[in-house]
């Protein structure tokens, strides 16, 4: 006789009992599949990592010093720019000064408005030509640099005319007109009171673009590429991750090795942050030199920190092989 078998309490379907799952989701099971890793591939993938953030700071390196170099290079034009712009201002002044003096001493029918004033109208064009070549203020710029070579033009034919017409009845009313193409002063916003640009004599003009060229020159330098804290966090962030994995990489070779680490990795990890320190210092002595030859940028330079790093990825590898090489697995 057999015994009867017992149903499930409230009436439930029996279930048949299996195995039950060894795998756990969420946050807990990815850990315990870590804990459960082969210290040995741990250490493979740490390994890697240290060598990606070798590469990454030579690769970061390169970036920073090109782009930082582009940048200062056209800051160096634009401050260039800006000087030749002053020079024609001082240029202009000497022209108005050399049309005061040939009115002044009653030789205009005989010489014009003499040599004088030709020459420094010629040092006007001169200078604001040169400049051009390193406009940085884009088409404004451009356009700016073309308002003024035709004021130029207007001036001296204003004073061409002025002294024929001054040589015939002195009349001062075209010589007010020479003397206004050059010094007029700029009109006032009657609203806000503040200068109307390119509405004043071509010294004003001049003035203008000197100005214009400035402020394309300040936002040059105030591009993040030249920012300090900008290259410092570039330069040494890989160095900070890395001291990461050999922290990880200290504690994997104590617990499961017994071992310390190896001072290779500790060259490594030190080589590779005096890289990205020393090239973000010469990068802020760069920005402050404002030089057109960048010393974090120098082929020296580049060569130096290159080759280190290259020793830091050498030394890192070596640094991780005499525990990998205890562990031989078959190619699966």
């Amino acid at each position: 006789m057999t015994a009867p078998t017992a149903s499930p309490p409230y009436g439930g379907a029996a279930r048949r009992p299996g195995p039950r799952s060894t795998r756990r989701r969420g946050p807990a099971g990815w850990y315990a599949r870590l804990r459960a890793t082969h210290p040995v591939r741990v250490l493979r993938w740490l390994r890697t990592g240290v060598l990606v953030l070798v590469a990454a700071t030579a690769l970061l390196y390169l970036t920073v010093s090109v782009q930082a170099g582009q940048e200062l290079r056209a800051a160096r034009r634009t401050e260039q720019a800006v000087a030749d712009v002053n020079l024609a201002v001082t240029a202009a002044g000497n022209a108005n000064a050399a049309l005061i003096d040939a009115f002044a001493g009653g030789n205009v029918a005989l010489i014009g408005t003499g040599t004088e004033f030709a020459n420094a109208t010629a040092e006007v064009y001169n200078h604001v030509t040169t400049a051009a070549a390193g406009n940085a203020a884009g088409r404004r710029g451009l356009a700016e640099i073309q308002f003024v070579q035709g004021q130029l033009t207007n001036c001296v034919q204003l004073a061409e005319i002025s002294a024929g017409d001054f040589a015939r009845d002195r009349g001062d009313r075209e010589v007010a007109a020479a003397y206004d193409a050059l010094n007029a002063l700029q009109e006032v916003d009657p609203d806000t009171g503040a200068s109307i640009p390119d509405t004043g004599g071509l010294i004003s003009s001049l003035r203008d673009l000197a100005n214009l060229e400035t402020a394309a020159r300040d936002a040059q330098l105030r591009s993040h590429w030249l920012d300090p804290a900008w290259s410092w966090s570039l330069l040494t962030g890989p160095a900070a991750l890395m001291l990461l994995l050999v922290l990880a990489t200290g504690w994997v070779l104590a617990r499961h090795f017994r071992r310390h680490v190896d001072p290779l990795l500790l060259g490594a990890l030190l080589a590779t942050a005096a890289v990205g320190a020393a090239v973000a210092v010469l990068g802020g002595v760069d920005v402050h030199r404002q030089a057109g030859d960048p010393r974090a940028g120098h082929p020296l330079t580049m060569t130096l920190a290159l080759c280190l790093l290259a020793a830091a990825g050498v030394c890192a590898y070596l640094a991780y092989r005499p525990r990998l090489a205890e562990y031989r697995f078959p190619p699966t």
